[in-house]
């Protein structure tokens, strides 16, 4: 079972802008008037490219045989085993066994997001005259105690470690890890670029 961590604020800000530009498109298409048309489809395709890359194709996968990283121009699969260490500053770095590090795109830990963990430690439910207290069933208040101080990206580094933990209780063996270009980003790429030349060549 596959599970599939991404940011959620860029993710959802990169459909809009995708829907932003697909209406912006066709009305182009359909008002074209030659050389300024092709400059405002040049600039969307180019903006486009930047937000697939940065916000819609980035995710952090934990699969049953390792990790995958989907980052901007590259994909990292990264089989458990082949994990030696992982720390959290403000990305989740993987160290690998030939002492390179994995930098994960996301999720990442702003300060912001830290000092509002760092609080959720010491907060105290305060109780008043009108006020209750909420009653948290076992799994929620074992969920929040997991949670209290962490970040996002320190909880998935901690989910991280266990499983490469747990492959190496299983005796796994180290495996190569896997480095591909993410094609993807340049066919993107390339068509940004072509509309670019096509503006500034075409009068």
């Amino acid at each position: 079972m596959k599970q599939t961590y991404r940011s959620r604020f860029a993710f959802v800000l990169g459909w809009v802008w995708v829907a932003f530009v697909a209406v912006n498109t066709v009305d182009l298409i359909v008002r074209f008037n030659g050389k300024p048309a092709l400059v405002a489809l040049a600039v969307l395709m180019v903006l486009t490219a930047g937000v697939y890359m940065s916000g819609l194709r980035p995710a952090t996968v934990l699969a049953e045989d390792g990790l995958l990283a989907r980052n901007p121009l590259r994909t990292t699969f990264v089989p458990w085993a082949s994990v030696k260490e992982v720390t959290v500053s403000h990305s989740i770095n993987v160290h690998l066994g030939d002492d390179r590090i994995l930098r994960l795109w996301t999720p990442v830990s702003t300060a912001r997001e830290r000092a509002k963990a760092r609080r959720r430690v010491g907060a105290r439910p305060q109780r008043g005259r009108f006020q209750t207290e909420p009653t948290l069933s076992k799994g929620e208040q074992a969920a929040a105690e997991a949670l209290a101080g962490k970040t996002h990206a320190d909880w998935l580094g901690e989910q991280i470690t266990e499983r490469a933990e747990s492959a190496g209780r299983r005796g796994d063996q180290a495996a190569p890890v896997r480095v591909s270009w993410a094609i993807d980003s340049f066919a993107i790429l390339a068509v940004a670029i072509a509309l670019l030349v096509a503006a500034i060549v075409i009068d």
